[in-house]
């Protein structure tokens, strides 16, 4: 059986995921409307990629005997002034979400669940990953100094992204 405190942790960072989600969604609609497929294209696969997160914290749940407490999301921010504005607050907004991580690591430690601290080495991985990436097209983008045709360059690459 999984601790009230593990639980409602789980279901804290299940809400984050989905946040994350819905962040990446309206990213990839705001990269639409500026006529960018390849960069709305990448941010949509994110999107569904933060829900399947949100998904593996859910189903571990359930399969601790928990409770899934799903809460409120927060509305997205629906605009940027440019493209390396939006993945700036994707850099920043994935290490909140490491952060996030090895909150919950660190309770479950505490709480000597193994389980979910053997869980969540899958998703401390993962964010390595996460933020790498994103920290690459920022890079990019700085370069690029989110002006002229380089951009659609960068917006042709990302929009190979397998979903």
């Amino acid at each position: 059986m999984i601790s009230d405190k593990v639980q409602a942790a789980i279901n804290d960072q299940i809400q984050k995921e989905m946040a994350s989600s819905y962040l990446y969604l309206s990213m990839s609609a705001w990269f639409s409307a500026k006529n960018l497929p390849g960069l709305a294209s990448w941010m949509k696969i994110q999107a569904e990629e933060e829900r399947g997160h949100a998904m593996k914290f859910y189903e571990f749940l359930l399969d601790r005997g928990g409770e899934v407490r799903l809460q409120a999301l927060p509305a997205p921010q629906a605009a940027w002034n440019t493209s390396l504005e939006a993945f700036r607050e994707v850099a920043a907004h994935e290490a909140f979400i490491t952060a996030s991580i090895y909150s919950l690591y660190e309770l479950a430690q505490n709480e000597k669940d193994y389980p979910t601290q053997i869980a969540l080495q899958w998703f401390i991985s993962e964010q390595v990953e996460e933020e790498k990436n994103a920290a690459e097209i920022v890079q990019q983008l700085e370069l690029i100094d989110a002006h002229g045709t380089a951009v659609l360059m960068l917006d042709h690459r990302l929009g190979k992204r397998g979903g």
